[in-house]
C-alpha cells in the first residue's frame, strides 16, 4: 500500500470476556478506498470501534491519520466521517435536521450545518424527502441517510460498515456508484468494511482480510489475483475418456478440478503451457473444444490464504 498511512495497527488484540475478539491484528492502509473483509463475526466491527475511539484495545496500538487511537478518540472522530452498520437514526426527526445535527455535532456553525445537511442529502438522493420524517423512510432510504450524515462535516476518511446491508440488487448498485464516486473526487478516503466480496472488489483498490480476528492477508487487490501458476478452464468432446484425460493432465503435473457445466479446472505447473492439455487430448482421444485462462477472483484469494493458514 501507499508509504504514507493513514491507518496502522500494530499487534491490536481485544476480547469480550473470554471471548477473543481481535488477535494479534497489524496491517497498515494508505489513501484511497480499501475493504476492510471477512466473515460476520470476523471482528470488522469491532476493529472499527477502536479505530474510532469508543474502545480501548486489551494489547497492541495504532493510529488514524497519525493520531494514536488510545487517547485520541475525540479528534479521530473529527476529521472522519462513520456509517455504523445498524441504525442509529431518530425517527422522529426530518431528515434535513438530522443530518444537520450531526453537523453540529462535528463542530459546524448552525448555518454551515444546515447548508452541507441540504448538499449531502441532494447528493445520495434524498434531496426530495429531506423534509420527510427518518421513521417513515424505507430500509435504503435509511442507507442512504446514514451516508448522509456522515459526509456532512468533509471527512478525511469515511468509515462504512456493512453500507449494503438489506439493499436489494439496484439499492446495492446505487450505493457502490455512490461509494465509488466519493473515492473518485479525491478528497476522502474509504475504508469499507464488508462479508459481501463482490461489493468490496467492485468499489476498493486495497483490500484487508481479517478472519476469527487474525489477518488473512492485505495489500492491492490487483497484486493478489495475480496467480505465479497459470490456471484454464476447459470442455472437451470426444469418444475417448475423459478419466484418461485427467489421468494424463495429472502425468505431466497438471491439478485437475470439476466445475460447473462441464468445465474442468486445470493448474497448469510453472514450466509448462497450454500444450500439455492438447497433447493429453491427443492421448486420451478426446477433443479440447473450450479453454480459457482463469483469472482468479477476491473469493479465490480469500480462500487460497485461509488453506495455506491452515
Amino acid at each position: 500500500m501507499t508509504s504514507d498511512p493513514i491507518i496502522q495497527v500494530n499487534s491490536l488484540s481485544f476480547a469480550y470476556g473470554n471471548n477473543v475478539v481481535l488477535d494479534d491484528l497489524s496491517f497498515q492502509i494508505g489513501r484511497g478506498a480499501t475493504g476492510l473483509l471477512g466473515p460476520n463475526g470476523a471482528g470488522k466491527s469491532t476493529l472499527l470501534k477502536i479505530l474510532l475511539g469508543f474502545l480501548r484495545p486489551a494489547r497492541g496500538s495504532g493510529s488514524v491519520l497519525g493520531i494514536p487511537i488510545g487517547r485520541g478518540g475525540v479528534r479521530i472522530r473529527q476529521r472522519v466521517g462513520y456509517m455504523p452498520e445498524h441504525d442509529c437514526l431518530i425517527p422522529s426527526l426530518k431528515a434535513v435536521r438530522l443530518v444537520m445535527y450531526c453537523g453540529e455535532l462535528h463542530g459546524l456553525p448552525w448555518a454551515e450545518a444546515m447548508q452541507r445537511a441540504h448538499e449531502v442529502l441532494f447528493y445520495v438522493g434524498l434531496g426530495e424527502a429531506r423534509y420527510r420524517e427518518v421513521g417513515t423512510f424505507s430500509a435504503g432510504m435509511k442507507q442512504r441517510l446514514k451516508l448522509a450524515q456522515a459526509l456532512v462535516a468533509s471527512p478525511e476518511v469515511l468509515f462504512l460498515d456493512e453500507p449494503t446491508n438489506g439493499l436489494d440488487p439496484s439499492g446495492r448498485q446505487e450505493m457502490l456508484q455512490l461509494i465509488k464516486d466519493v473515492v473518485a473526487q479525491g478528497e476522502t478516503s474509504v475504508i469499507f468494511s464488508s462479508h459481501i466480496l463482490h461489493d468490496v472488489e467492485s468499489a476498493c483498490t486495497d483490500v484487508v482480510m481479517i478472519k476469527k480476528g487474525r489477518l488473512v492477508v492485505s495489500g492491492k487487490i490487483e497484486d493478489l489475483k495475480r496467480v505465479e501458476q497459470a490456471v484454464v478452464e476447459v470442455r472437451w468432446k470426444g469418444n475417448g475418456s475423459g478419466e484418461r484425460f485427467v489421468q494424463a493432465l495429472a502425468g505431466e503435473g497438471c491439478r485437475c478440478e470439476q466445475g460447473r457445466n462441464d468445465l474442468l479446472r486445470v493448474t497448469l505447473p510453472a514450466d509448462k503451457s497450454t500444450e500439455v492439455l492438447f497433447r493429453a487430448a491427443r492421448a486420451s482421444g478426446v477433443q479440447i473444444r473450450h479453454l480459457v485462462r482463469k483469472r482468479d477472483s477476491l473469493e479465490d484469494v480469500f480462500l487460497s490464504a485461509i488453506e495455506e493458514q491452515n
